[in-house]
């Protein structure tokens, strides 16, 4: 790492955050056991994956799984909010998640078809934009820049478990505004809406919703970006109106059904993806866009969503 990135990161983050991120990644980059939520990372033991790839062959279903995680669909969601001012009612936006730009091109092809053909006044992404959880960056952010082309601004974004915090300024670079335990407000004629983001809670620990969330006035409606849902209970009692996450990957190879074999996640299966409330917080839980371990999917197609906003 260069000092200029370090200089960079710390004038964006404050010097505090920016190394206390570098440190919790340098000592658990790659880590099979230990560590986040769930004590075991099946993403990080990577002779595993060529035994999930080689029995998925013996099956007869690689070759199916692959073509299906190419098939990118459209997803729309409506949001109900008694408190949405006036000027947000129909206020959309595109939501995508677990992009895993490298191993996924075939699928972010399909992204930038579907998002070119769209209208919405904005996107959040959130988070696992790297394939692994450690090494270079730069196949990463070459293949977001590709993606964010063809995405009309404003863009918002989170990371997530997979990603490094190295990756900000070039993803600031591109036009994305991270939101790393911040807020921001978006006016229309007068009236706010906030949104807010928080630095990755599953793996590295870093989230701070009370951060995020101290400058929103209790009366005003506001979205959290989290990568992972499992701080749904949190995120509730500070009071935010909608949750937008992602992580699961809706178990990515399911049952018939889209029944989940595994979510890597400690939260409630109806949790795991699609709309659900939580008290009064509404959520949704993309099963992403990409692909994660082996670029597989079987009865669980990767998505993209488009949330609409209406007064309830």
């Amino acid at each position: 790492m260069s000092p200029d990135v370090l200089d960079k990161l710390e004038q964006r983050l404050g010097r505090l955050h920016a190394r206390q991120r570098l440190g919790i990644e340098t000592d658990d980059e790659a880590r099979v056991f230990g560590g986040g939520l769930n004590f075991f990372h099946i993403e990080n033991w990577y002779s595993v994956h060529s035994v999930i790839r080689n029995c998925l062959r013996l099956s007869g279903l690689y070759w199916r799984g692959l073509r299906n995680a190419e098939q990118v669909v459209l997803r729309q969601n409506t949001v109900k909010l008694p408190g949405l001012p006036a000027p947000f009612d129909g206020y959309t936006i595109l939501h995508i998640s677990d992009m895993h730009v490298d191993m996924s091109q075939g699928a972010m092809r399909h992204v930038t078809q579907l998002a070119g053909e769209l209208a919405y006044d904005a996107c959040v992404l959130t988070g696992d934009f790297r394939g692994k959880t450690y090494g270079p960056i730069e196949a990463t952010l070459n293949g977001l820049k590709e993606v964010c082309a063809h995405i009309e601004s404003p863009i918002y974004g989170v990371l997530g478990n997979h990603d490094t915090i190295l990756m900000v300024p070039g993803m600031e670079e591109i036009g994305i505004r991270m939101l790393l335990n911040e807020c921001e407000a978006i006016e229309r004629d007068g009236a706010r809406l906030h949104m807010a983001g928080i630095d990755d809670a599953h793996y590295f620990r870093v989230d701070n919703i009370e951060k995020a969330a101290e400058r929103i006035p209790h009366d005003e409606v506001s979205i959290l970006l989290s990568h992972t849902p499992e701080v749904y209970r949190q995120a509730a009692h500070a009071a935010f109106d909608v949750m937008l996450s992602g992580h699961t990957h809706g178990g990515q190879i399911c049952l018939p059904g889209s029944v989940p074999i595994t979510l890597d996640a400690k939260l409630p299966r109806r949790m795991g993806s699609g709309a659900w409330r939580y008290g009064e917080m509404q959520g949704y839980t993309s099963v992403g866009a990409g692909s994660c371990i082996v670029p597989v999917r079987l009865n669980c197609p990767p998505e993209i969503t488009l949330h609409r906003l209406v007064r309830g």
